[in-house]
């Protein structure tokens, strides 16, 4: 729209006619259902889409290019003009794995956007933050933004740092800024920020906002909990399947400038900052699957295993956990996860990590434990009790102590039967998969983000996990059932998160 105090008129009467004429010939080519909010940086435009408004690609920080790469991220760079959000954004660099090809095609290093869904733009409603899984080095929050989910409340969608990208430490960068690594997290901090200053131009309210994610997107999520800086900026948490560490404990700063180091060798860059900021994303990402964690289970939980880099994440998780807001929260894992890849040599090694002094007392619980159709073999079971289920009832018992009201499910539902699978909660969270049962933990899940409480009309109870009465619910394919602690033999033996 054109306007008198951007600059003198100096035409007639007819002319100044002329250009409100084009003016208004211009709006009217625009859609009819576009939309345009100021947010921080400028004006962007999103479109009315299924029963919503949809913003894509929102900049909630400076493209993380040159001297950016592996800084903390930057304030967003303002644009002159409308923005235009309509078209699916670029994903952060990460590798094909198959299941993340969609996301692969489009990445990109300048990625540090999030997108808006939003059932109206002048109401208070929910906010729902949430945070992909992939293992801290793959996929894009694009399947959660579009689910119908955001015609109830508002979604946000973030993306953040992958991979070597995201969570590298290095000796030089710990040297030029004081600590290094976990700039995934704190571009999930930053993003969480432009959330509390700008989401309630979407008619979303910044004083109820739920955070969620799934696998290492739960993983975050619970270290944004422990973190103090983030803990203003959310009142509520979801986490399915994924806690601090996976069971695994932390990595030392020290350990993690060792990856560093393997880097300089594999590229070249022999601890030239200047040099290792100029190589190609692409040369990166082919170096990074050749990194080794010789103190992770294998090479994938490479950057699951957590840094405490004193900086980003000052101490021991569990230490800051222990001090932070009771906050309500949903947290659970799946009755099978997945199993292990190098046989009876990785479970020896996850069990004498996981249960230290009390190994041999371990081994012998699993000498007896039997094969089962929903939970799987032996060592399927090791993988799951140890990567998710106990750390998440540890989680959820230091949470409860905390005061914190906390809601544990175990999900244990398949199409055609069988075990289930690391992540296939989602569509039944999130969208509107039943597969014939009628099973679906959406109306849950609405419950908490609108009030911190899943329970509802109509709906099984959900009983609150506490530390005197550890209870969860479990999902599956017969319904909801309400239960006891889970696996408390095995987990009561070790205490990681």
């Amino acid at each position: 729209m054109w306007s008198a105090t951007d600059r003198r008129w100096s035409v007639e009467l007819p002319g100044k006619l002329i250009l409100a004429f084009a003016a208004a010939l211009l709006l009217s080519c625009r859609p009819a259902d576009a939309q345009t909010i100021r947010v921080e940086g400028g004006l962007i435009r999103g479109k009315a889409w299924n029963g919503s408004f949809l913003f894509r690609g929102i900049p909630f920080a400076a493209p993380p290019l040159g001297p950016f790469r592996w800084t903390p991220p930057q304030p967003v760079k303002s644009w002159r003009g409308v923005r235009e959000s309509l078209a699916q954004p670029a994903s952060c660099i990460q590798p094909d794995q198959g299941w993340n090809h969609s996301d692969y095609l489009i990445q990109n290093e300048d990625c540090l956007t999030l997108d808006v869904r939003t059932p109206s733009l002048t109401r208070r409603l929910p906010v729902l933050v949430w945070i992909h899984g992939g293992s801290n080095r793959a996929g894009g929050p694009n399947d959660i933004i579009l689910s119908d989910v955001g015609k109830q409340v508002v979604i946000v969608g973030i993306r953040y740092r992958l991979g070597v990208l995201g969570f590298l430490s290095h000796r030089k960068l710990t040297a030029e800024q004081g600590a290094s690594g976990n700039y995934g997290l704190m571009d999930q901090l930053a993003a969480l920020r432009w959330v509390h200053r700008n989401i309630a131009k979407f008619g979303g309210d910044p004083a109820n906002v739920t955070i969620a994610g799934e696998s290492a997107g739960s993983e975050d999520v619970s270290l944004l909990l422990a973190e103090p800086a983030a803990r203003p900026l959310f009142q509520k948490a979801i986490m399915e399947s994924g806690t601090p560490g996976f069971g695994l404990g932390f990595r030392k700063l020290s350990d993690a400038e060792r990856i560093g180091d393997e880097l300089d060798k594999i590229v070249g860059s022999r601890g030239d900052l200047r040099k290792l900021r100029s190589v190609p994303a692409a040369r990166l990402l082919a170096a990074d699957a050749k990194l080794h964690d010789p103190t992770a289970p294998d090479d994938s939980f490479i950057w699951l295993h957590i840094t405490i880099d004193g900086k980003a994440i000052t101490t021991d998780p569990r230490r800051l956990l222990a001090s932070a807001l009771a906050k309500p929260v949903i947290l659970g894992s799946n009755r099978f996860e997945f199993g292990l890849g190098g046989g009876a040599g990785e479970r020896d090694r996850l069990i004498a990590a996981a249960f230290g002094a009390r190994a041999a007392d371990a081994r012998a619980l699993y000498n007896r434990v039997q094969a089962d159709p929903r939970l799987g073999t032996r060592d399927e079971q090791v993988a799951t009790d140890l990567i998710f289920r106990c750390p998440t009832s540890h989680m959820a018992k230091i949470m409860a102590t905390r005061g914190a009201p906390v809601w544990q499910y175990e999900f244990d539902a398949a199409p055609g039967g069988g075990k289930t699978s690391h992540a296939a909660e989602i569509p039944y969270a999130f969208g509107d998969a039943g597969f014939g049962h009628g099973l679906s933990l959406k109306p849950y899940w609405l419950n908490f983000i609108r009030s911190g409480n899943p329970n509802g009309p109509g709906l099984p109870r959900w009983p609150r996990f506490t530390a005197a009465a550890p209870a969860h619910v479990l999902f599956s394919d017969t319904g909801v059932m309400a239960k006891g602690p889970l696996r408390p033999q095995i987990c009561s033996l070790a205490e990681r998160i």
